[in-house]
């Protein structure tokens, strides 16, 4: 689970946060990428592929279901958290037990599961009264459990229970399910933090045995917002990367795009060590949304060059960045993390402002 500093607040109804994270799946999912061995044994190339954009698919059909009946499944609480709902909680772990465990049928259209984990087990369990709730939600997206009465007050879930699991609407889906699940449990290295960084993803790049182009990923961050944004965005990006940045992902609570200067570290940096060196990035999250997050160390140095920016955007560098707590004695706000200027069209009027800003940071 993710953690926040500060005072509990209210989530936001799941439908908004449906629509956050339909917003994080990918737009396009290559053709053409190359599966790493571990999954020869899953299925063909192509079915792994085709599999994996029947996933993305069927999480479309998964949030549309949470933004139209999701209330029924979930109450907004008070949290630190804002990104934990339990019921997703539930979800997640049950997909990836299906996928993990499932066995495939002669036929492929099915696969079979003798045990959910995270039913039985003490670990990431799920309650027994979150458990028919669980199936019956993955039932009203499409699934079909058979091996189990779910129209029973409380359905009988044995640690033994030989289950058929299928998706008709879809078969292949279940390929791709398989796919991320194995990924997901076998080659997953970072901790999981929310939901927003794991199977409710379609985080694919686990399985693929090429690297995955930070410009690719750029691309479906920047999908949701206007043309002339999108437009922008990938001119900072190119003219940073043109000046001899290098460019790091992080996905921790959201998506983060960043760029660094390590052109003179003297030895070689994980992706993690770049994200930590961070000048500006590009970032979304279900609290800020989309926004360009700047971490200004050098302001004294031009403070002159400052005076001539429009008001507002000399106000948020003059303010400055760090703990809201001991900078303006507010509540947490995220301040610690940069300068935030919202992705909007607000922002096109300044661009050029923000690019001698981040010219002199650089």
């Amino acid at each position: 689970m993710s953690a926040t500093h500060g005072e509990k607040e209210m989530q936001k109804p799941i439908s908004e946060y449906a629509k956050y994270m339909k917003n994080l799946l990918p737009m396009s999912i290559s053709a053409v990428y190359t599966p790493k061995p571990i999954f020869e044994s899953v299925a063909s190339e192509d079915n792994i592929r085709n599999g994996v954009i029947a996933f993305r698919d069927f999480l479309h059909l998964l949030f549309d279901r949470l933004v139209s009946d999701g209330h029924v499944y979930v109450t907004p609480q008070k949290t630190r958290s804002p990104n934990d709902y339990p019921f997703l909680h539930h979800i997640n772990h049950l997909l990836i037990d299906i996928g993990y465990h499932g066995k495939p049928t002669k036929n492929g259209d099915s696969l079979m599961i003798a045990e959910i984990p995270s039913f039985t087990t003490s670990k990431n369990k799920t309650p027994v009264s979150k458990q028919a709730m669980s199936l019956r939600f993955l039932e009203l997206c499409g699934f079909k459990f058979t091996g189990i009465d779910l129209e029973a007050k409380i359905p009988s879930i044995s640690e033994n229970q030989l289950l058929e699991v299928s998706y008709p609407n879809n078969p292949i889906m279940l390929t791709g399910l398989k796919a991320l699940s194995i990924a997901d449990m076998e080659l997953r290295t970072e901790r999981r933090y929310s939901n927003d960084d794991n199977l409710l993803r379609c985080d694919y790049s686990l399985i693929k045995a090429e690297d995955t182009d930070v410009l690719d990923i750029l691309k479906d961050y920047l999908h949701p917002l206007p043309d002339r944004i999108q437009e922008y965005a990938l001119e900072l990006h190119q003219r940073y990367i043109d000046m001899g940045m290098t460019c790091a992902t992080n996905k921790r609570d959201g998506i983060r795009i960043a760029y660094s200067n390590i052109k003179k570290s003297p030895r070689a940096l994980s992706s993690r060590d770049v994200y930590d060196r961070r000048i500006w990035e590009f970032s979304v999250s279900m609290k800020y949304g989309y926004c360009l997050v700047v971490r200004a160390k050098k302001t004294d140095k031009y403070a002159d060059v400052v005076e001539n920016f429009p008001v507002y955007l000399q106000e948020k560098i003059k303010q400055g960045y760090g703990c809201d707590r001991k900078l303006q004695n507010e509540r947490c706000q995220g301040g610690c993390q940069g300068i935030r200027i919202p992705l909007d069209d607000s922002l096109l009027d300044i661009k050029s402002d923000i690019e001698i800003w981040l010219d002199y940071e650089v």
